[in-house]
């Protein structure tokens, strides 16, 4: 049995590598880089304007939750368990070197999660009749690049669903909680129960119970529902990690320029010996940017589908409000924990993976504060940001599925089922199979949405500019005449592939 899933392990791994070679890196980064030329470094420029955004709903637009609901919706699949344990895996896999390739796919991706945001809500589509929304990579590829392109709407569509049920949404967060979990209340085993002929703890069958129990009493009531716990729990858990870090970090003060130090140096492979240099900085370079996207999800195409269903009527507006979401999980969050595990050298412990390493990394750090409580925290953080993660994704799923079977609402109520067995499972499969298949995933997934994002960048670039030309010469935004998305659908799509720039974003959706 260990042979066979040997074979099967090392098959994953092979086509991971593959597809996260170095084209995809090259497409992820060329398109961040692209648009941040393009425009202009708004990800740097208007930060200010869009952290003031974030917390200030705006009125009168359409749409089923407000803009704080659609980001913290966004963020709920977003800071999960990739700022625990993705990072971790990163570090230990790829050496400190990956947190700098995590930073600078997030500096550039916040040009990309910008673009995502605003193209969601120019190309939703919005049922008059019911107020449901439907938005995001699958139509802006539809509606965008033109109905011969559908087909690349359908494939993003198809992944996106497999995200949700078989990487990011399910086991990998059920997988990282259930481990947390039977490590600070069973670390030894020693109650177990035999399921398929392996043992497992009694706390990992009872919380992975517990958990589809409570995701199926959240996913079954849609989106609002979602949204709502979402906005009450997020915020919360994000305070309290990032506290919890900074006593960490500001109590070990001395170690914070040679943990930097440290993190450059392998970022460019100095720490290698000569000839392994350039294997160590692709290897950096490939974990990195993989759970850095892993983790902030930009380019990957989730967050615009939540972005989609904000109350808005400025599809740049919400590209500012959905690029805060990039800067949180990684300039912030996944940052915390990197320093912390640089910092005191948990990544070089042998044997330890996933959520221990981060624990031994606090535990070590907070000398002054009992193991058991170090433990619990993370425990928390970890199930609260992993449990978050996983409706998230169930939404994302759904809406993806929504549109790749023609609006069958029948399909997406036994994928909520089925999403909700996955959820069960997760905790029974290893940590190195689940967060190898997520990763494969969100490389299928994003390959469509990157090609999408640099075809409409003349879209993006126009409507950009056309909302701080008319911001500047009202000298306020709630002075600013409406620009209703969805107002015209009857203007055929525009082929930006075909189209000059001067002419890209004419069409108002």
């Amino acid at each position: 049995m260990e042979g066979f899933f040997g074979v099967i392990n090392d098959a994953l791994v092979a086509i991971d590598d593959f597809i996260w070679g170095i084209p995809l890196m090259v497409l992820i980064l060329f398109g961040g880089i692209l648009l941040t030329v393009r425009l202009r470094g708004v990800q740097f420029r208007q930060l200010p304007r869009a952290l003031r955004y974030m917390i200030k709903n705006e009125t009168g637009g359409e749409g089923e939750v407000t803009s704080f609901g659609a980001l913290c919706t966004a963020l709920s699949a977003t800071i999960g368990t990739g700022n625990i344990v993705g990072v971790a895996t990163a570090i230990v896999t790829g050496g400190p070197g990956a947190l700098f390739w995590m930073w600078l796919a997030a500096l550039f991706g916040m040009a990309t999660k910008f673009s995502e945001g605003l193209l969601a809500v120019k190309f939703r589509s919005i049922d008059k009749k019911t107020g449901h929304v439907l938005g995001g990579p699958f139509y802006y590829i539809e509606r965008g690049m033109g109905m011969k392109w559908r087909w690349l709407a359908k494939i993003f569509a198809f992944f996106g669903m497999c995200v949700g049920l078989f990487g990011i949404g399910t086991f990998t967060q059920v997988n990282s909680i259930s481990t947390a979990i039977t490590g600070f209340f069973d670390p030894e085993k020693n109650i177990t129960v035999n399921l398929l002929g392996m043992d497992y703890s009694i706390f990992t069958v009872i919380g992975s119970l517990v958990l589809a129990v409570l995701v199926g009493l959240v996913v079954i009531g849609g989106l609002k529902r979602i949204a709502k716990v979402s906005e009450r729990v997020i915020p919360a858990m994000v305070v309290l990690y990032v506290g919890f870090s900074l006593v960490l970090i500001c109590t070990n003060l001395d170690k914070v320029p040679a943990a930097f130090v440290t993190i450059f140096q392998s970022a460019f492979g100095l720490q290698a010996a000569a000839g392994g240099m350039l294997g160590a900085i692709i290897v950096a370079m490939q974990k990195g940017i993989a759970r850095g996207i892993f983790s902030n999800e930009a380019g990957l195409g989730s967050a615009p589908i939540a972005a989609a269903a904000a109350q808005t009527k400025e599809p740049v507006r919400q590209g500012l409000v959905s690029m805060t979401g990039t800067f949180l999980d990684t300039i912030v969050v996944c940052t915390m924990t990197g320093l912390a595990l640089v910092m005191t050298g948990a990544y070089q412990i042998p044997g330890l993976e996933g959520a221990a390493v981060t624990t031994a990394a606090f535990q070590a750090g907070l000398p002054f504060i009992p193991g058991q409580v170090v433990s619990f925290v993370l425990m928390a953080c970890l199930v609260l940001f992993g449990f978050t993660t996983i409706l998230g994704w169930d939404y994302y799923g759904e809406r993806c599925l929504e549109y790749f079977s023609n609006g069958s609402m029948k399909a997406v109520k036994v994928y909520r089922w089925l999403y909700i067995a996955a959820v069960f499972i997760g905790p029974y499969m290893t940590v190195a199979a689940v967060w190898t298949i997520a990763d494969i995933f969100n490389g299928l997934m994003a390959l469509p949405n990157m090609v999408a994002l640099i075809a409409l960048s003349g879209v993006v670039v126009k409507e950009t500019r056309d909302y701080f030309d008319r911001l500047k010469a009202a000298g306020t935004e709630d002075a600013m005449a409406p620009h209703l998305p969805g107002d015209n659908w009857d203007i055929p799509p525009i082929d930006p592939l075909n189209t000059p720039d001067s002419e890209l974003g004419t069409a108002r959706g």
